[in-house]
């Protein structure tokens, strides 16, 4: 349905703001590239993604990197 068929009368207008969290649905822009890892690593993280396809693998890997990241910065700040 486009968005001028759509009625909003009956929606309160949302005029308190105080409780809004700027950037909580931000989502960071990804970079598709090939990648050569480890075949043991890959089934790692597939094995602990839903059976048996492993859905949402390369997810958790982003994530593990994330972090990996992240523990680097705060001991190299300190």
């Amino acid at each position: 349905m486009p968005d001028e068929q759509i009625d909003t009368r009956d929606i309160p207008e949302m005029t308190e703001w105080s409780g809004v969290e700027r950037g909580l649905f931000y989502r960071p822009v990804k970079q598709q590239i090939t990648l050569r890892l480890d075949a043991d690593l890959i089934a790692w993280f597939k094995k602990q993604g839903e059976a048996p396809s492993g859905r949402g693998y390369q997810t958790r890997i982003n994530r593990a990197l994330r972090e990996y990241v992240a523990q680097y910065t705060a001991e190299g700040s300190s």
